[in-house]
This record gives structure tokens, C-alpha cells and sequence, in this order.
């Protein structure tokens, strides 16, 4: 029965592997999460930079202001001569310096998802197209038809002003991801698919490669864009509202929605380090939905429109870069276990895991279909994500609003991450939170081993006694 019972589980554990390997190896998920990937580059250096606007050089930040360290009230004599002194005054011009980069990245975040992810589907379903560009030239004219142009702007004395010929610049920003990837994947699609119709105008063989293309995608392209300005008319007409608008409140919205509430928190924290186990990256079925959800809530976070408390950024400060995945497990080890092995192990992984890097551990120990370490590792993240949430609720650290690397070690980093001191020593609780809940599991990994260890030299001194009695009765047949 219990052969039959480790038979079943095995199989159950290898048919639940089989299915996220398919998911996680799903082409389209695959081309989602790299777009993402390639687009969050340049959106955390404008984190980053608005970071060190809000952090460092705020002259009510953690530095200067009165709630940090309080320079500028030590080096004036009072917060009030402070905020008056030019030196305030040029703090205030070096934020406005650093929010350019939110203007040249943030602002235009849906407009470089379209390019990335139409560019990405091209290449990946349509490999056999000559020029990928292509594909990106006509996915950027359909989202631009689509954007609105005419609409309705409130200033912020209340006054409503119908501005028209203008785009509303919203729609280029976190506003317009949800849609623009939507228009970026099917005018792509749309596009190649008409272009293997051969209903291209096909130029004499003189003519240079890169003008004939030019030509040979006019018909595709202009039957693409038709679909788009139908499109169009039909959501002005009918919704009376422009397309984005329209998938804006229809699907986006809901989306968003779904990943504010607790539930959606559990599962993400619950599943994430679950794959990890299983030796599936979790990025690989979470980056993309990431993307679409918290991702843009943690943007609007950083532009200061909002203040969401689910973000991918709150994730990262409560989990990632406060050392739960990686400094926990490696520090466990390192001060409590007594095998030898072990601790060279942790020792070759202590410099990346403090920063944050736990391949080494997860792979090397190895903690990944471990059967020891499944409980510490599954119920870590979720544990410690609530802990800083309900240390966020009752007021003792801020919203996380700072986009900061999840490769900075942790302390550190929670202190860029929320702009207090106190958001450090939250991760601090939790990496101690997290080593505590180890350190029993690396007892019993320890016992285990050992005991292996004592089973084997038995085995072999009862091998040795029996090969020196075989040889003792050889010796004695020879003298007889």
C-alpha cells in the first residue's frame, strides 16, 4: 500500500511538473514576459532616478526632512529657515532633473510596449519575414489611430476643457499598456497574415531589396490599418468613446481590479515560490500577468497618481531583496548546521545571496525538490509579504512608492524602498522570521544526513570484517 501510495504521488507531482512546464514554455506567455522584461530596463532607471528625487535629495526626505536624519534642520538651525534657503531651492530644481527620466520613460511605457512586442511576435511566429520592422511600423500607426484625439481635460481648479487634434497623452503611458499590447499582437498578426496572401505589388528585380519590401507591404499594410479605422468608428459610434477608452473600462479595468484584492495576493505569493521548487522560474508564468497588473500599479505608485498597496515592487521589498528566497536559507545553514558540506556550499553562496542571487543555494544545496526544505521554502514568502503588509496598514511603514533593484542587499534596500528607516528594519524582522522557520528543517536535514552517514560506515566495517574473515580462511586453506 505504501508503494502503491509513493507511486501515486510521484505520478501526481510529475503530471502537475508536465503541466506548468507546458505553460511556462507557452510561446505567446515566452514573448509577453521577455516584452516586459526588455521594457522594465528603462523603467526602473526612471524608478531609480525618482527614487533618489524622493529619497536623497527631497528636502522633506529621509535626509533632510524632519521625519529622516533632519540635516537640514541641523545645519540651519530650524526646518523653517531650511525650506526657505536656496540650498532647499536647488534641492527642489535637482528633483526636477531627475523627473525628466519618468518623462522619457514612464510617460511613454505603453508606446515602447508596442514597438517591443509587436518586433517580439514578428520574430517569434513569423520568422520567416524578411524585415521585423515592418511589422512595428504598422502596429505603432494602428495604436495611433486608435488613440484618442479628441477628448475631455479637467485642470486642477475644476475647470473642463474639450481639447481636439491632440493626442491624449495618458493613453502613451501605464493608461495605455493593456490596450497597446492588444493592438501591437493582432495588427502584427493581421499584417503577416495578409502578406502571405500575395496580394502585394511586386517590384521589377532592379529595384533595391529595401524599396521593394516598402512596396510589397502596402496592401497588407493598408487593409491592416482599415481594420483599426473600422475599429475606431465603431467604438466612437457605438460606445461613444474612443477604442482604448472602450478596452479600458471593458477589460483592463476588471483585470486590475482582480489583482488589488487579498486573494490574488495569496495565490501569487503562494504559487510563486511553489514553481521555484519544482525548478520552474517563477517569472516565467507570473512576469507576464505581473505586467499587465502590478507592475502598473507600482508605476503609478513611483508618478505618485496612486497608492496601491499590491505592486511588483512591494513584492520585491517584502520577499526578494529582504533575503527570504536567498540570505535566509544560506545564513540558516551557515550558523546551524554541523556538516561540513554544507557549509562549503553556503559559503561559495553567501556573496550572491546578499545580493539577493539564490540560484547558487536553491541549486546548489539543493533546496529544489528537496522534500526537507519544501515547507520553509513554499510558506517563507507568503508569511513574510503579510508581515509587511500589516506593517504598511498600521501605519509604521509607508506605501512602497521607490522602484529600487531587487539585487540591493536587504536593509539597505528597505530603506530605499519605502524612504524610512523603518522600512530596513521590517526587512529585518523578516529575514530573522525567515532563518527561525529554517532552522528547525536544517536540524532535521542534518540528522538525516547523519544518520545515512552512520547507516553507510556500518555497512562498511561489517564489509571489512567479512572481506578480512574471507581472507583469513584463504591464508588458513593455504597452510593447511
Amino acid at each position: 500500500p505504501e508503494m502503491s501510495k509513493t507511486k501515486k504521488e510521484r505520478k501526481m507531482k510529475d503530471k502537475f511538473t508536465a503541466l506548468i512546464c507546458k505553460v511556462s514554455g507557452n510561446r505567446f506567455l515566452n514573448v509577453l514576459r521577455d516584452s516586459f522584461v526588455l521594457v522594465a530596463s528603462l523603467t526602473l532607471i526612471a524608478g531609480f532616478a525618482i527614487m533618489i528625487s524622493s529619497v536623497f535629495i527631497d528636502p522633506n526626505g529621509i535626509i533632510f526632512g524632519s521625519s529622516g536624519l533632519g540635516l537640514g534642520e541641523m545645519i540651519f538651525g530650524s526646518e523653517k529657515e531650511f525650506l526657505a534657503s536656496g540650498f532647499a531651492q536647488m534641492l527642489v530644481q535637482g528633483q526636477n532633473i531627475f523627473n525628466f527620466f519618468s518623462k522619457g520613460a514612464m510617460s511613454i511605457n505603453a508606446l515602447l510596449i508596442v514597438v517591443i512586442f509587436s518586433y517580439n511576435v514578428s520574430r517569434k511566429y513569423f520568422s520567416d519575414n524578411r524585415e521585423h520592422m515592418v511589422s512595428v511600423m504598422y502596429a505603432l500607426a494602428a495604436f495611433f489611430i486608435c488613440l484618442p484625439w479628441d477628448f475631455n481635460y479637467t485642470s486642477a481648479k475644476g475647470i473642463e476643457v474639450d481639447i481636439n487634434g491632440i493626442i491624449n497623452s495618458n493613453f502613451l503611458g501605464q493608461q495605455g499598456i493593456f490596450f497597446g499590447l492588444i493592438v501591437a499582437g493582432s495588427a502584427t498578426f493581421i499584417f503577416n497574415k495578409l502578406s502571405k496572401l500575395n496580394i502585394s505589388i511586386k517590384m521589377p528585380d532592379s529595384v533595391p531589396p529595401a524599396v521593394a519590401q516598402s512596396f510589397e507591404s502596402l496592401v497588407p499594410g493598408m487593409l491592416t490599418l482599415f481594420v483599426f479605422i473600422i475599429a475606431t468608428v465603431i467604438s466612437n459610434t457605438f460606445a461613444g468613446e474612443s477604442l482604448p477608452e472602450f478596452i479600458l473600462t471593458t477589460l483592463q479595468a476588471p483585470a486590475l481590479a482582480i489583482s488589488k484584492t487579498a486573494a490574488f495576493a495569496l495565490v501569487s505569493q503562494i504559487t510563486w515560490p511553489l514553481f521555484q521548487w519544482l525548478g520552474i522560474h517563477p517569472t516565467a508564468i507570473w512576469g507576464a500577468i505581473f505586467g499587465m497588473t502590478w507592475d502598473i500599479a507600482g508605476n503609478e505608485n513611483v508618478l505618485g497618481v496612486a497608492k496601491h498597496l499590491y505592486t511588483t515592487m512591494f513584492m520585491n521589498y517584502s520577499t526578494i531583496a529582504a533575503g527570504t528566497f536567498a540570505l535566509a536559507p544560506v545564513l540558516s545553514i551557515l550558523f546551524f548546521s554541523k556538516l561540513k558540506q554544507n557549509k562549503k556550499i553556503t559559503k561559495v553562496a553567501l556573496a550572491p545571496a546578499i545580493f539577493n542571487i539564490s540560484e547558487p543555494i536553491t541549486f546548489g544545496l539543493p533546496i529544489i525538490l528537496n522534500p526537507i526544505y519544501f515547507i520553509p521554502f513554499i510558506i517563507v514568502q507568503p508569511l513574510c509579504f503579510y508581515i509587511a503588509v500589516f506593517f504598511t496598514k498600521i501605519g509604521f511603514i509607508p506605501v512602497v512608492c521607490n522602484n529600487v533593484p531587487w539585487t540591493v542587499p536587504p536593509i539597505i534596500s528597505g530603506i530605499l524602498f519605502t524612504g524610512t528607516i523603518a522600512g530596513g528594519l521590517v526587512q529585518l524582522i523578516n529575514l530573522v522570521i525567515s532563518m527561525a522557520i529554517y532552522y528547525p528543517f536544517v536540524k532535521i536535514a542534518d540528522k538525516m544526513e547523519l544518520d545515512k552517514m552512520t547507516e553507510t560506515e556500518k555497512l562498511e566495517a561489517v564489509e571489512t570484517k567479512r572481506v578480512s574473515l574471507l581472507r583469513g580462511r584463504k591464508n588458513e586453506t593455504k597452510i593447511s
